[in-house]
């Protein structure tokens, strides 16, 4: 305890004369026992993304996706709410948890999906539909989410679209992949804004059969956000929960998993007897992780914890207007019982 704490006084000196992300800690300093201490001295619960790294999902409290992600951060009573993902995730944290401090590992930890959607053109958009509904996927920004009528993740899309009556126009924001896919399940004819994830676009179909000849024997799982041409050849299509528990009942011992390879952590966790291979992009990386996920480190956890910075702020006008949509999403889910 004494040599973190000499530490930690370092470290804030070296905050105070050359920044937050400069710091350097001494490599002999037990990350995981410090963050646990942090964890119980800070009443913080620490909320993880499966597409972290595997060190921060095995530090973390709870694991999920985004859907999960935002039922957890709903219903905990946590005074500190640390949010290792991305800043739409941390925005909803904060949304749904005015009065507790919401921090992220690093505050450019950003999406390719919700940058595809700024609101200004989206409020556009959505003018030119006056007799649309909008449901957004929850990877968006807080500004979308306040012009959107209800918020969905990939776990209950289907449910989400099909609430709304056969004869409703819809428009569905940001991801076109996931909006493709849910008017086919549904047979909707939704309106689709026009954007997309870099994780989920980059996988190459080409690659991908070759990969299938040479493991005849391997499923192609996929998350919704993937093109149509990889939803079509995949023996599976589900959420990134849906994808973990789809390895853990199916009896196949083999898997291709075409989503960010944050998940193939827990994957292996769960079925250690079982081979996963991650779906190969059309680049010259040999993995296909999401570079903004991966901009949180353990290093950066423990600093976010310890100064307890940097902080989600909102205004609570935005806070509010984006709160309507995710409440009647958690409201349709538990109806569901997702």
């Amino acid at each position: 305890m004494n040599t973190e704490k000499a530490i930690l006084e370092q470290a804030k000196a070296d905050v105070e004369s050359k920044g937050f992300l400069d710091i350097d800690l001494d490599p002999t300093l037990d990350l995981f026992a410090a963050i646990e201490r942090l964890k119980k001295e800070k009443n913080a619960v620490l909320l993880a993304h499966y597409y972290q790294e595997p060190d921060i999902q095995d530090v973390a409290n709870y694991i999920g996706d985004s859907l999960g992600l935002a039922q957890q951060a709903e219903k905990t009573n946590a005074d500190m709410i640390v949010f290792a993902g991305v800043h739409f995730m941390a925005e909803t944290a904060k949304i749904l948890n005015p009065s507790k401090k919401v921090v992220i590992p690093d505050l450019k930890a950003g999406c390719s999906l919700s940058d595809s959607c700024p609101p200004a053109l989206f409020k556009k958009f959505k003018e030119q539909h006056p007799d649309h509904k909008v449901v957004s996927y929850i990877n968006c920004s807080a500004g979308i989410k306040a012009l959107s009528d209800v918020i969905c993740t990939s776990s209950n899309a289907k449910f989400i679209v099909e609430s709304f009556p056969k004869d409703q126009p819809l428009i569905f924001a940001p991801d076109k992949n996931l909006g493709a896919y849910i008017n086919k399940v549904t047979g909707r004819n939704m309106v689709l804004w026009n954007g997309a994830c870099m994780v989920h676009e980059i996988f190459s179909l080409e690659k991908i059969t070759k990969l299938k000849v040479r493991h005849p024997e391997a499923k192609l799982i996929a998350h919704p956000e993937c093109e149509e041409p990889i939803l079509r050849i995949a023996d599976y299509i589900g959420s990134t929960t849906g994808l973990l528990k789809y390895t853990q009942t199916d009896s196949a011992q083999e898997y291709i998993v075409a989503t960010e390879t944050g998940i193939l952590h827990q994957m292996m966790k769960a079925s250690p007897e079982k081979t996963f291979i991650p779906a190969p992009p059309n680049n010259s990386c040999a993995c296909n992780d999401c570079p903004h996920m991966k901009l949180n480190t353990l290093e950066k956890l423990y600093l976010c914890m310890e100064y307890e910075t940097p902080e989600i702020i909102m205004e609570e006008e935005l806070r509010l207007a984006a709160k309507k949509p995710i409440d009647r999403m958690l409201e349709i889910s538990k109806a569901a019982g997702l």
